[in-house]
C-alpha cells in the first residue's frame, strides 16, 4: 500500500476496524506489565512469614522497583521514539519477564531489590509504546478513550491477580507465582515481536482507514526538520504541569498497589481466602473509571464545545478532587463492605487520571515526540510511586496505623487538579529549520 499521499478525512467512520485490534495488544501486554508488580501485595504476608521482612522491607521493595520504573521512563521514551515502539516494547516484555521468574527463586533481601529494579527497568518502556502506538493508530479525538481502554490495563492486571494469583499460591506457594508469571510474559513477548506491525507496515490496512487515522497528525517531515530537542522539553510549562500532577496521583495510586490487601489483612482480619475477592474489586472499579472517563472525554471532544487537551484536563481536575476527599475518608470507616466500596470509588476516579493524563501526552507532545512526554510525565509520577511505599510502610511501623499513610496520601491526589488545569496551558510548538 501505497502512503505516499494522505488526504484529509471528512472525519467519517471509515470501513475497516483494524485499529480497534490494536488496542488489544496494549491491554494485554499493560495486564501482564501489572500482575507481575502486583505479586508481590499477594504474596508480602507468606513473604514476610518465611523470609522474617517487615513492613518496611515490603515497602522498601515497592521503592526499588518504583525508583528504577522512574528513572528508567526517561531513556525509555526517547528509545522508542529513536527506534520504534515494537522493538523497544517486546525487549522490555523479556527483560521484566525474566526478572518475575527470578524472583521466585531468590531467599533475601538484597537479591529481590536486585530483581526488583531489573523488573522497574524492563517495565519502563510499556506505557510510553503504548502512548506511542495510540498516536500512530488514531485520530487526537478517539486518543482519550483508546487510551482509557488501554490503561485500564493497569486495573485489570491487578484486579485479576488477587483470585488467579491466591489460588496459585494456596494450592503451590508463594514462589510458584513469579514463575507463572515470568513465563505467561515471556510466551506474549514472542508473540508481540512476530505479529505488530506500525500502520506503514501493516499488510491488512485499508487505505481509507490509514487516511482517517491520520486525518489530524502533523507533517511526518516534521522529524527531520523541528529544532526541538529532548532536553529541551524540560523548558516548557505544560511538560512540568503533567511532571508534578502525575506526581501527585502516583503517589497514592502506589500505595494502594503495595499496601491494599495487607491493609485488609491488617484492619479487618479477613481470611485469605476472602482477600482474594475483595483486594480485586476496587482494581475493577479502577478499570471502568478508565474505560468511561475515556469515553466522556471522547464525547466532550466530538461535540465541539471543547478542545481534546480541554476536554482531559477538565475530567482529570474533577478526578483529582473527589478521590482526595475518598481517600482521606477511608481510614475513618469501620465497616470492610464500606471500605471496599470506598477504596473502589477511590480507584474509579485515580484511574480516570491516569488514563487521560497519558492521553494528554498525545495533546501536548507533537507526534515525533510523544513517546518522550509520556515517559517524562511518568517519571515524575513514579518518582512520586518510589517514595510513597517506603513512606507509608514506616508510617505502619512507626504507629501501627494506615491513617496517616491515607490522609497524606489523599491531599497529595488532590492537588493533580491544580496541576493538570492551572500549569497545563499549551501544546508544545514546534518550529521548524528553513
Amino acid at each position: 500500500m501505497s502512503m505516499s499521499s494522505v488526504p484529509l478525512s471528512t472525519g467519517t467512520q471509515p470501513k475497516g476496524k483494524l485499529r480497534y485490534t490494536v488496542v488489544i495488544w496494549l491491554l494485554i501486554g499493560g495486564m501482564i506489565n501489572y500482575i507481575d508488580r502486583s505479586i508481590l501485595s499477594i504474596a508480602a504476608p507468606e513473604m514476610m512469614n518465611d523470609l522474617n521482612f517487615t513492613a518496611t522491607d515490603i515497602g522498601l521493595l515497592g521503592t526499588a522497583f518504583s525508583l528504577a520504573y522512574a528513572l528508567g521512563q526517561l531513556p525509555s521514551g526517547w528509545l522508542i521514539d529513536q527506534f520504534g515502539p515494537k522493538k523497544i516494547f517486546g525487549i522490555g516484555i523479556m527483560i521484566w519477564s525474566f526478572a518475575t521468574f527470578a524472583a521466585g527463586i531468590v531467599s533475601v533481601l538484597w537479591l529481590f531489590i536486585l530483581l526488583r529494579i531489573l523488573l522497574g527497568i524492563g517495565e519502563a518502556p510499556c506505557f510510553p509504546s503504548a502512548a506511542k502506538i495510540t498516536s500512530k493508530w488514531y485520530p487526537k479525538k478517539e486518543r482519550g478513550f483508546i487510551s482509557g481502554i488501554w490503561d485500564s490495563s493497569s486495573k485489570w492486571g491487578p484486579a485479576l491477580a488477587p483470585p488467579i494469583l491466591v489460588l496459585i499460591m494456596a494450592t503451590f506457594g508463594w514462589r510458584e507465582l513469579f514463575y507463572f508469571a515470568g513465563i505467561v510474559g515471556i510466551i506474549f513477548g514472542g508473540i508481540f515481536l512476530k505479529f505488530y506491525n506500525d500502520p506503514e507496515k501493516s499488510k491488512k490496512l485499508t487505505k481509507e482507514e490509514y487516511d482517517y487515522i491520520k486525518q489530524d497528525n502533523e507533517d511526518s517531515n516534521a522529524v527531520e526538520t523541528s529544532t526541538i530537542s529532548w532536553f529541551s522539553l524540560f523548558k516548557y510549562r505544560s511538560v512540568w504541569g503533567m511532571i508534578l500532577g502525575f506526581f501527585c496521583t502516583i503517589w497514592i495510586w502506589n500505595i494502594f498497589l503495595v499496601f491494599l490487601p495487607l491493609y485488609l489483612l491488617d484492619r479487618f482480619a479477613v481470611s485469605f481466602a476472602a482477600l482474594g475477592l475483595l483486594a480485586s474489586i476496587p482494581w475493577i472499579g479502577g478499570a471502568f473509571g478508565n474505560i468511561i472517563s475515556g469515553y466522556v472525554s471522547k464525547k466532550m471532544a466530538e461535540s465541539g464545545r471543547f478542545t481534546p487537551m480541554k476536554a482531559k484536563q477538565i475530567i482529570i481536575s474533577i478526578s483529582a478532587v473527589i478521590s482526595a476527599v475518598t481517600v482521606i475518608m477511608i481510614p475513618f470507616i469501620n465497616s470492610i463492605g464500606l471500605t471496599v466500596t470506598l477504596m473502589t470509588v477511590a480507584l474509579f476516579f485515580i484511574s480516570s487520571i491516569t488514563g487521560n493524563a497519558w492521553a494528554l501526552a498525545t495533546d501536548v507532545a507533537p507526534s515525533f515526540m510523544v513517546a518522550s512526554v509520556g515517559s517524562i510525565q511518568n517519571f515524575g509520577g513514579y518518582f512520586g510511586g518510589a517514595l510513597s511505599p517506603v513512606v507509608a510502610g514506616m508510617i505502619v511501623d512507626l504507629t501501627g496505623s494506615y491513617t496517616l499513610a491515607f490522609i497524606s496520601g489523599g491531599l497529595i491526589a488532590g492537588c493533580a487538579a491544580i496541576c493538570y488545569l492551572f500549569i497545563v496551558k499549551h501544546p508544545i510548538q514546534t518550529q521548524n529549520v528553513q
